[in-house]
């Protein structure tokens, strides 16, 4: 598949040579201090970012309106909501279900919707993930504890500059009646991006 990309494929980009340029005199100056920092970075990729993606979630889950419009335009529909910007400019929404289950992968840099997930991981940039995710999507998913069944099929998505996917992952029974703030909870960064699965409401300890 085509990959139009305005970066070069070394191992860090010149943004983030000069961000860790930049990080490293603050540091020194005893301006920043390097596990705070850590820990910033490590909520906004993992708990402030992925709210918004977990919003769309449970609302295409509860509104088969709202499902139909993500389905055929999702840029649209997640303004709807009022996520909008760049990194999202133009968003395609991808359904898993028991018979396909799609993972997103950018093969060439990090192309990532930060409009709905945030800041990408640390594995999601790594040469490992972005070769194996594509040779090998089964053994990927099984490293993050994703085991489907033969006869599901596992399709790949390559984000592009241009494209960026959002995954709609299986709705977990038992969920019945819920509302979309509680949905929302069940809803993770990984079963976004299709390493993972939507927590099961007894994996919460939800209750209906």
């Amino acid at each position: 598949m085509s990959h139009d990309h305005d970066h070069d494929h070394s191992e860090l980009s010149d943004i983030e040579l000069r961000v860790r340029a930049l990080e490293t005199l603050l540091t020194d100056k005893g301006y920043i201090d390097p596990p705070a920092l850590d820990e910033l970075i490590e909520t906004y990729e993992t708990k402030v970012g992925p709210k918004n993606g977990a919003k769309v979630v449970a609302r295409a889950w509860s509104d088969p309106d709202y499902h139909a419009r993500l389905m055929e335009d999702a840029t649209s529909a997640i303004a709807e909501l009022g996520f909008t910007g760049r990194q999202g400019e133009h968003m395609v929404a991808v359904e898993n279900s028991a018979a396909v289950h799609n993972m997103v992968v950018c093969t060439l840099c990090s192309c990532y919707p930060w409009t709905v997930l945030g800041l990408p991981p640390v594995w999601y940039k790594s040469a490992p993930y972005r070769s194996r995710a594509v040779r090998d999507p089964r053994g990927v998913l099984a490293e993050f504890g994703v085991t489907l069944p033969d006869e599901t099929e596992v399709k790949v998505w390559d984000s592009t500059a241009e494209v960026r996917y959002l995954v709609l992952p299986q709705r977990p029974a038992g969920t019945e009646g819920w509302s979309e703030e509680k949905l929302a909870e069940l809803v993770t960064r990984d079963s976004m991006i299709g390493t993972g699965l939507a927590n099961s409401p007894f994996h919460q300890g939800s209750t209906a």
